[in-house]
């Protein structure tokens, strides 16, 4: 469930690097940010319903480029009442005291072929800990698709405590998947 991922952190893109890279804004319609894991021995797949990105790339000034990625982690939906219900708690996203989960990056890298590495920064439950998330990235004109594939170990950000505290209902490790579609701002 540490998807709340993505995934995501807050930063706010200033000074003359942020007004010179080009921005992007994201297409909601064509994207999704989504968790796989699996619970008592059942696999599933969730989704965050609740997020935005704050992009500012140019594969060719990756030193000027930043995105920052903020989720609504109480907006994460498994299509299983209980479980989401669970998922707010405070055992595990405590939205109540922690409502968003965020990815920062200003450290990106050119593995080629259209491969990236974002070097960031994920906050969740207000634990910090560094996160690489590669992705392919493709841009045709002014638009740019993006697709992305990380592990995340949730006990790391304190998710799943007391009985969800182990691996033995919940494994640790949890597969966060962002697929990103943006246009470039004009």
């Amino acid at each position: 469930m540490a998807a709340g991922l993505a995934l995501a952190a807050v930063l706010a893109a200033t000074g003359a690097a942020a007004q010179t890279t080009p921005k992007w804004v994201v297409d909601p319609a064509r994207s999704q940010l989504t968790f796989d894991s699996v619970a008592e021995g059942m696999a599933f797949t969730g989704s965050f319903k609740d997020w935005d990105a704050d992009i500012h790339f140019d594969p060719k000034d990756l030193g000027q480029s930043k995105v920052v990625v903020t989720v609504s982690t109480g907006s994460a939906l498994t299509g299983d009442d209980s479980r989401d219900q669970t998922a707010r708690s405070a055992e595990w996203f405590a939205t109540a005291m922690f409502p968003k989960a965020t990815f920062a990056s200003q450290g990106f890298k050119d593995l080629g072929g259209g491969r990236f590495e974002a070097d960031g920064t994920l906050t969740i439950r207000g634990v910090s800990q560094p996160l690489v998330l590669p992705f392919t990235l493709a841009i045709t004109g002014d638009d740019a698709v993006m697709t992305g594939q990380t592990i995340v170990d949730r006990s790391l950000f304190g998710v799943g405590q007391g009985d969800y505290g182990g691996a033995d209902v919940v494994p640790l490790e949890v597969t966060l998947k962002v697929q990103l579609a943006a246009r470039l701002a004009r």
